[in-house]
């Protein structure tokens, strides 16, 4: 225990324990006059006393005045918030790890607290009907703390929302890849029927002589109705919102049509590039699904392109460099009509996947066939070398097998080379002269499959008879 050797109006400052018997100055000091020492030091000190015979177990200080009183609102969040001149130069203090200012008074009613009390002149009249308000106690409010604690939770660190699986984009619940709704109406026409899917959304920053370091928002997206219609825009703003609304608008003012083959697919193989971006455009067949870039996907989507193959060489992170390019290989490549005016010769389809059976798509219109004896001998009809204007597209190709170095492949190669190209062949033949036959089966007419039964039945027959005869 500690003993004081000061007077009771200088207790403010220290803090003393009573033992009862103890030698010190306070030790002839009644109870009550302990009392009312301590009641004058009311606002400083917090007194224990047990009332027992001239026995104060103890006297505590109590500070009303500190650090978050003596400061303001304004300069305790700055202390918070804030970032030095060197951390912003830096990069600090901006993007998702930026604390902001919370109102921690919102909710809050002024003389209302977790005891409930009627202060008259603050949460009450101080006169009601002619009569002077008194302070008393209320019945205490059980759903108070309930309430402040949701409003508390809706300016608190911000959480992510779940989205379902098609409403995600490339990354989650980041931006790229979502959709944001059709443009706005322009005259009172509106854009029924349009989507547009975000390809882009990053932070950019210019220099300036006046203003210096200025950040801004970039915004790139791709709107279209799924039926041909289509069209891209670039947006800026200093917030994520304007920037949106601006590349949503730009886009729904750029649109173009873009013709397709059968409603699903390109016309034609192309090859289309723009700055350092290289793409080769293949088309597919029905059903087979878009299998490209996930920015050439969603322009896609937009346009109608259901099936598709498309290989992009070169910065495949630059999305407006991908979609300017596709966007000019979509305009430059040439219907199956356009194609066969040029030529002015039937357009003839193989498929593989109807065993390359010649199909006619197109014919000239306006001007009669040209004939064998008409077409110069120099002049290419490879149709591929004219969609490419006489350039070849260079593949890479495929890595071979690992059992294609082995011994046995080998031996297993020699087992069925006699079966090798057979179902070309018999297509082939089919094609051409309308029977599987070989090209002795003028000399030999048992080198025709229809009659390779027949003949055979000859045969056995004419062994027969020789058997007989030799016996």
């Amino acid at each position: 225990m500690l003993s004081l050797k000061l007077w009771v109006p200088k207790l403010a400052g220290a803090s003393t324990c009573f033992r009862p018997g103890s030698s010190c100055l306070l030790s002839s000091l009644k109870v009550q006059q302990c009392h009312h020492a301590a009641g004058r030091l009311t606002p400083v000190l917090s007194v224990l006393v047990q009332k027992q015979d001239k026995a104060v177990l103890g006297i505590q200080p109590s500070r009303n005045a500190g650090f978050f009183t003596n400061m303001s609102a304004n300069e305790l969040w700055k202390g918070v918030t804030g970032v030095s001149n060197a951390g912003r130069k830096r990069g600090r203090g901006r993007g998702a790890g930026v604390k902001r200012r919370r109102d921690l008074n919102r909710g809050q009613v002024i003389g209302v607290g977790k005891v409930n009390m009627m202060w008259p002149g603050l949460n009450a009249p101080v006169l009601r009907n002619g009569e002077l308000v008194r302070q008393q106690s209320q019945p205490r409010d059980e759903q108070r703390e309930s309430r402040l604690q949701a409003i508390r939770d809706q300016f608190t660190d911000q959480r992510s929302f779940k989205l379902t699986p098609l409403e995600r984009g490339w990354s989650g619940n980041r931006l790229p890849g979502r959709s944001i709704g059709p443009p706005d109406a322009v005259d009172f026409e509106t854009f029924e029927g349009f989507d547009t899917t975000v390809l882009e959304l990053k932070t950019v920053f210019s220099m300036t002589a006046t203003a210096g370091r200025t950040r801004h928002i970039s915004c790139f997206a791709v709107t279209g109705n799924g039926a041909g219609l289509v069209g891209y825009g670039l947006g800026k703003g200093n917030t994520g919102m304007a920037a949106i609304k601006q590349c949503k608008r730009r886009a729904g003012q750029r649109l173009i049509y873009v013709e397709r083959c059968d409603g699903h697919t390109v016309f034609h193989d192309f090859f289309t590039r723009f700055a350092a971006v290289r793409i080769f455009v293949e088309r597919r067949p029905r059903g087979h699904g878009l299998q490209c870039h996930r920015a050439i996907r969603e322009i896609c989507h937009r346009v109608g392109i259901s099936d598709l193959y498309a290989k992009v060489e070169g910065p495949t992170d630059n999305v407006q460099s991908i979609t300017k390019a596709f966007f000019l290989g979509l305009l430059r490549q040439r219907t199956h009509q356009q194609l066969a005016d040029e030529k002015r010769l039937h357009l003839v389809e193989l498929r593989p996947e109807a065993d390359n059976y010649p199909r006619l798509v197109a014919s000239p219109g306006g001007a009669p066939v040209r004939s064998k004896e008409q077409i110069p001998a120099d002049e290419e009809l490879d149709f591929q070398l004219h969609i490419f204007e006489g350039k070849v597209p260079l593949k890479m190709p495929p890595k071979q097998p690992f059992y294609m170095k082995l011994p046995c492949y080998q031996t297993h190669l020699n087992k069925v080379k006699h079966l090798k190209n057979q179902e070309q062949v018999r297509v082939s033949l089919l094609a051409e002269h309308g029977e599987v036959r070989s090209f002795l089966a003028d000399q030999y007419p048992e080198c025709r499959a229809a009659s390779a039964a027949l003949w055979a039945e000859k045969r056995q027959a004419a062994e027969d008879d020789q058997e007989q005869d030799e016996m």
